[in-house]
């Protein structure tokens, strides 16, 4: 059965993980969830997405969170913010739970354009 979910997880992903551990910055983004402030380090990541392992048990499938990545400082230029969703939460057996997160929109600003994809007229 194991391998059968893995499957089923693997399947779903489009870009390929690379093992990189930086500092990553998540908050709750909906009100209704109780705040926090995480700082855990990644394991992998793509272009859409990050795997992190944290001690907080807050994390749910579904929960929208502001994720910033990497991050250093709350005010370094080079921080990147995004809208993300918690797509899977497993417990781990060292009392850490693994979190992955989907990367659902850039919150950064270039010259007053979004950073995210273009339109043309």
């Amino acid at each position: 059965m194991a391998e059968k979910l893995e499957k089923q997880v693997s399947d779903k992903r489009v870009n390929r993980r690379a093992k990189i551990a930086r500092p990553v910055r998540v908050r709750p983004s909906e009100p209704r969830d109780d705040h926090f402030e995480d700082l855990p380090i990644s394991v992998n990541a793509s272009k859409e997405g990050i795997y992190f392992t944290t001690r907080l048990k807050s994390y749910y499938p579904g929960m929208r969170v502001f994720v910033t990545f990497p991050y250093s400082s709350p005010h370094d230029p080079m921080n990147c913010e995004y809208v993300a969703q918690v797509v899977r939460v497993e417990k781990l057996e060292n009392g850490k739970t693994g979190v992955a997160v989907h990367l659902k929109l850039s919150m950064n600003f270039n010259a007053g354009k979004s950073a995210g994809p273009s339109t043309r007229s």
